[in-house]
Formats: C-alpha cells, sequence, structure tokens
C-alpha cells in the first residue's frame, strides 16, 4: 500500500491569530502617585497646622484672658535671658490684630479675609494643576501658606467668639507670642499662623533664586539649564 505524499494532501488552513486581550491596569504612573501622596501631604500639613495655631489660641486666651475682653492677667512670663551677648524676654500676651502682620492695616479686616479668600484659592489652583507639588520643597511651603492664610482668616471672620461690650462678634486675629529683644525693643506680637505665613513666603523667595529658569528651545520646547541631557546636545 502506497503511503500518502505530502503532495496528496492539501494544506491545512492555518487558524486566524487570536487578538490578545488586553489587561487593564490599575496601577498609577510614578509621577502620578508622587503627586498624590505629595497633595495629601499639602493637606496634611494645612490641617495639622491649622489645627495647633487654633488650639494655642484657644487655651493662651482662655488661661489669660484678654485687656477689655475677657477676664484675666493678659500676660505671662516665659523666659528671660540671653544669646549671644543679646538680651531677650520671651512672654506670652494676648492682644488683638484688627490689621495684618506686624500691626499694618489696622482696621482693614474685611481687606484682609478677602486676601486671605483669594489666597486659599489661588493655593487650590496650583495643587489643582501640580505647580505646587512639583517639589517636596514646594509641598511644604504650600502647606504652611494654607495653614496660615486659614487661621488667620478664621478669626478675621470672628469664628472664634470673642466679643465686645456691646455683644459685638469681634472679628480680629488672636496674637500672643511676644519678644522683647536688648532690653527696650518690642517685636511685634504674632501667632502660629503667622509663622507658617512667614516660613512659607520664605521658602517660595528661596526657591524662586535657587531653582534654575527654564530656558525656550527653538522647537518651544523649555528645556532646564541644568538638564545634563540638554547640555550635551
Amino acid at each position: 500500500m502506497l503511503e500518502p505524499t505530502d503532495g496528496d494532501n492539501p494544506p491545512m488552513n492555518p487558524s486566524p491569530p487570536v487578538a490578545a486581550t488586553p489587561t487593564c491596569r490599575t496601577e498609577l504612573p510614578v509621577s502620578a502617585g508622587l503627586s498624590l501622596a505629595r497633595t495629601f501631604v499639602l493637606l496634611a500639613i494645612g490641617a495639622a497646622g491649622l489645627g495647633w495655631d487654633l488650639w494655642s489660641k484657644h487655651q493662651v486666651f482662655a488661661a489669660l484672658g484678654c485687656p477689655g475682653v475677657l477676664p484675666g492677667p493678659g500676660v505671662h512670663p516665659v523666659w528671660k535671658g540671653q544669646v549671644l551677648g543679646v538680651a531677650i524676654q520671651f512672654q506670652l500676651e494676648t492682644t488683638l490684630n484688627f490689621g495684618a502682620l506686624w500691626g499694618m492695616g489696622q482696621g482693614q479686616t474685611w481687606f484682609f479675609a478677602s486676601l486671605s479668600v483669594v489666597a486659599v484659592g489661588v493655593i487650590g489652583y496650583f495643587v489643582r494643576n501640580g505647580q505646587a507639588t512639583a517639589s517636596w520643597w514646594l509641598t511644604i511651603a504650600a502647606g504652611l501658606l494654607l495653614a496660615g492664610t486659614l487661621g488667620n482668616l478664621f478669626d478675621r471672620l470672628g469664628l472664634h467668639g470673642l466679643q465686645d461690650a456691646q455683644g459685638q462678634s469681634i472679628r480680629a486675629v488672636r496674637d500672643f507670642l511676644d519678644f522683647w529683644f536688648f532690653g527696650n525693643f518690642h517685636w511685634a506680637t504674632f501667632n502660629f499662623a503667622d509663622m507658617y505665613l512667614v516660613v512659607g513666603a520664605s521658602m517660595l523667595v528661596i526657591h524662586s533664586f535657587l531653582v534654575p529658569q527654564e530656558e525656550p528651545t527653538a522647537s518651544g520646547i523649555s528645556v532646564g539649564t541644568s538638564n545634563p541631557d540638554a547640555q550635551k546636545k
């Protein structure tokens, strides 16, 4: 019996290729995950800073009172000594500030409250577009600015509950950190929210000087001057 050869059988049609089933990746890109983590840290700094600012104001004013508003001494010495030959005196002294930092713009409470609302909106905008979380440095700075702005806005809206002799809500910032230098130089009384604002703004200024500016190329793409790959081209 003759064995059939390959030529006797027609070639079999190959099966059509099976399309690969696309898989769904749930992992976030590294940059997106890092941005999300920084956003969380920024909000955590803002919340923790705000909480500490409001709690410290409440505790100090409840313990010391405030002249003309709450009964109490209003002043409590904390420390007095010398640092590098400079006489320093630190005390807690409760005061109400109807202006801004260092007592500027007294009587312009609603103006500064409006600026605070705008500042919160600006911070939110930069958080949304990723600029506020572009680095850990900016993340911390933005968190401090958010905490400081909200802390003083809380007071300017009169949410602390303080009232004057006529029963009207007092819309003023509560300050209590008080320093004297050289025996007779009085530094403006401030609070923790003011500290957050000064440190956060200083960090932004330092960042503007230390981070190299991006230079536009012929193709219109911005290239950082410190980019080693850009310097090779």
